[in-house]
């Protein structure tokens, strides 16, 4: 099952750190995020936030990719995305990678 990383950065002006709006906004999710990432059947593996940089890192796997774009869909994360620069990239393990070279 591949890996989909998400690298999110804010302005400073947008950092949940200084802006009472955004603040708010990343509580939400954070409260929602555990039942957007069930109903579409996809585990978050973690979060880090790189603070000094404005960047959030985010692992999940999902069974499909369009499961994953389902869940990027839903209205709050549509929302948080809106504020920020988005990255998506699609990873898979070594073992995976050197079944492909075999």
């Amino acid at each position: 099952m591949p890996a989909i990383i998400v690298f999110q950065r804010h302005s400073v002006e947008n950092c949940p750190m200084n802006n009472e709006k955004m603040k708010k906004m990343a509580s939400e999710i954070m409260d929602k995020i555990g039942a957007l990432t069930k109903k579409h059947g996809i585990k978050m593996v973690g979060s880090w936030s790189v603070a000094r940089e404005h960047l959030t890192i985010i692992v999940y796997e999902a069974q499909s990719l369009d499961a994953f774009l389902k869940l990027q869909m839903e209205p709050a994360l549509m929302k948080w995305m809106a504020q920020h620069t988005t990255e998506i990239k699609i990873a898979m393990t070594t073992e995976e990678t050197m079944k492909l070279l075999r």
